[in-house]
Parts: structure tokens; sequence; C-alpha cells
């Protein structure tokens, strides 16, 4: 059973990897190549781990153990890929470039310089005698041996100090990006969980070394912490993504209104393709096609600039004096906007049915679109409201009575319009 589990948890760590793949492809960062390194180490550090493959390997090079040494090699340098991204994402250090090199120039060295001491301290020792290969009990079957014991004060000794280290950098440092600050922010709480491993492990092999195994449930009890250690920095390095990529996915399908209101129903060729009414159901690149859609949807709503008639507004203003809840400024934007793009879009439909046309001539004088000065950092939110919007009841009653109004041959009522 905790071979399939040990292998299900590599599975999902090498989707992880070829996802950040993906987007490294796209958007070429350190950070990105370190979390899809992280990931296919973790993968392969999976592998090896599961009880089956760790005795096969053992089994393959007559040394039942042997697995151990690339595990725990793969262990120290997923935490170190995490701790040189909490280098890189940290504000103090990216406002100084030649501090961060050198932490990280500094930090790559001791964690290349362990690894190598313990291939060949692992290398050295002894490791026959009555054991099952069993890799939860190494640490203690083994930790009679000078240089299995050299090899595991190395190794703990590192990791400690790398999740320390790691923890420190990850309390409080207030980035720019709240992605950032929500992986970093996983990330101690996942380095704390390591260095309970450390806490466990350390007393169970001092004992055993000294003959005791008294202690060995103890160590055993570290691996628990160690993998939900790992698992809680993985969460950090994808938690913040998935949520983006769901609200990507969520925003695309909200949009969808507004986008056929304005292209589909305006002028189809406006799409950059056929089966953009049908992209909020695709998986991958949601980024992309959020950008897409916001894109097609401005060249509609330019397209009926035109047509767009001052009633609305003017409806607006009185329907609002008189209803008893107010709107919030961007929520009354937003009604006044779909109201506009709704009646501009029935317009045009009617001229093209009255002149025979695709490319009817519009009215004189047309009104401005209302929220043309949002700033583009907060587009998207705005054209989510509108698009929520299309089907208020207050856009509806504004539209009823632009109808009426232009029913009895009133082209405004005197308001500036937009």
């Amino acid at each position: 059973m905790s071979t399939l589990v040990y292998l299900f948890i590599a599975g999902l760590a090498l989707a992880l990897a070829l996802w950040k793949i993906v987007a490294l492809l796209r958007d070429p960062t350190p950070a990105l190549a370190l979390m899809a390194s992280n990931f296919l180490v973790a993968s392969a550090v999976y592998v090896l781990a599961a009880p089956l493959v760790y005795r096969k390997v053992g089994e393959a090079v007559d040394h039942l153990s042997f697995a151990t040494l690339p595990v725990y090699v793969g262990i120290l340098v997923c935490f170190a890929h995490l701790h040189l991204l909490t280098l890189l994402w940290h504000p103090g250090l990216r406002q100084h470039p030649v501090r961060l090199y050198r932490a990280v120039a500094a930090w790559t060295a001791v964690y290349v310089l362990a690894a190598a001491v313990m291939t060949v301290l692992f290398c050295s020792a002894d490791l026959s005698g009555p054991v099952d290969g069993d890799p939860l009990t190494f640490n203690t079957d083994h930790a009679d041996d000078p240089f299995v014991l050299l090899f595991l004060a190395l190794f703990l000794t590192t990791l400690a100090t790398g999740t320390l280290s790691t923890y420190r950098h990850c309390r409080n440092p207030q980035p720019d990006d709240p992605r950032i600050e929500h992986a970093l922010a996983w990330f101690a709480r996942g380095s704390l969980l390591v260095f309970g491993y450390v806490l466990c492990n350390a007393p169970a092999i001092a004992a055993a070394a000294a003959g005791s195994h008294v202690l060995d449930h103890v160590g055993v009890l570290g691996s628990t912490f160690g993998a939900s250690g790992a698992l809680v920095a993985s969460y950090g390095l994808t938690g913040a993504a998935i949520s983006a990529w769901r609200r990507e996915r969520r925003d695309i399908k909200k949009l969808r209104p507004l986008w056929n209101l304005v292209v589909r129903d305006v002028n189809a060729s406006l799409a950059l393709s056929a089966h953009s009414a049908r992209s909020h159901r695709r998986l991958m690149n949601r980024q992309y096609l959020l950008t897409r859609r916001i894109i097609e949807i401005h060249d509609g709503m330019q397209a009926l600039g035109p047509w767009i008639s001052p009633l609305t507004a003017d409806a607006l203003h009185q329907l609002e004096a008189a209803r008893p809840g107010k709107l919030s400024e961007s929520e009354l934007t937003a009604v006044a906007t779909a109201a506009a793009l709704r009646d501009a879009a029935t317009m045009l439909r009617l001229a093209r049915a009255e002149q025979d046309s695709d490319d009817p001539a519009p009215p004189p004088r047309p009104a401005l679109l209302p929220g043309r000065r949002t700033r583009a950092v907060d587009e998207r939110q705005r054209l989510l409201l509108v698009s929520g919007a299309l089907e208020h009841p207050l856009t509806k009653a504004v539209l009823a009575a632009s109808h009426a109004w232009r029913t009895n041959g009133i082209a405004s009522t005197g308001r500036p319009g937009g």
C-alpha cells in the first residue's frame, strides 16, 4: 500500500513538473526553472523511496539499502531548490543584486559540497548485515557504522541549516506579489515540519549508534514530518498558481455573456478563431485565453461605439435618483455600460435590418461609453462587473425607459451623455 501511495505522489509531482515546464517555455525565468527542477527531482525521490522500488534497486546493486543515497541526496536537492527560491524572492536581497548573487552562489556551493561528501561517505560505508532494506529504518539500522553516522550527521546538519535559513527568510518578507507571499508562507510551514524530521531522527540515530534501539519508532515518526513538510512546501509552489488558474477559468466563463453581446452578435470576425466562444472549456494556457477574450471584447465595444445613445445615461440618472438603495460607483458604472452596450447592439441590429446592410450608417452625435477611463490594471474587474450587470434589474429598467423615450421621438433629455 505504501508503495502505491509513494508512486501516486511521484506521479503528481511529475505532472506538476510538466506544468511548470510549460510555464517555463512561455516565460523563462530562474524561479520557474527552479520550480520545474524541484518537482522533477521530487518525483524521482518518491519513486526511489517507494518500498518496492527501494528494495529492487538494492537487489540490483547487491546492497539492499543503496537507494538511500539518491533518496537522501534528492531530498537535500529539493530543499535546496526551495531555499534558493526564497533567496530569489526576498525583497531585501532583490534590491541588491550583488548580495543576492553571492547568497545564491554560497548556498549552492554548500549544497553541492554536502551532496558530494555524503556520496563519498555512503560509498565508504559497510552496508552489509542482517537488515531487510526498509527505507524507514535505514537511519537506525546502520547507525553503528562510522561512515553512515557521518553521512547522516552531515545530511541532518545541512537539512536543518537550510530549512531554518529558509524559515528565517520566509517569516515576514512582505513581497509585492501576493502569489510570492502565499508561496513563502507555506515554505515557512513546510520548513518547520522538515525540521521536525531532524528533531525526531537526531536522538534516534544517536541512541542507535550507542547500541539502543528504544527510539527507533521516533525516527520512523520523523519520516511523517519530512513527507508532510515536502507536501506543504509543494503546495506553496502550486497553490497560488492553481488559485490564479481557477480564477482565470472562472472569469473567462463570466465574461461569456458580454463577449456574446459585443462580439458574436456584432461581428463574429472580431474573434480570433471560431472556437473563441468555447475557450472557457480548455484547460491549458488560461492567461492567454483570458487576455484574448478581453481584447476581443474591447474590439466589440469599439465597434458599438458609434451606436451608443445618450438616452441610456439619461434614463439611468432618473431611475437611480428614485431608487431607495444606492449602488456603489463601480456598480453604477457597470450598469451604465451594460445598458449602453445592450441598447447599442439593439440599435445596430435594427439598422442592419432596415438598411439591409452589414455596415449601416450610425446615427449622428453618439454618446461616450461609460468607464472608458478605467486603469488598465482594473480593466478585467470592470468587464466582469459589466458582464454581470447585463441582466441587472436596473439595466433592464434603463433599457425599457430608453425604448419608451425613443418610441415617443425623444433623442435626448438634454443631459450630457457618457
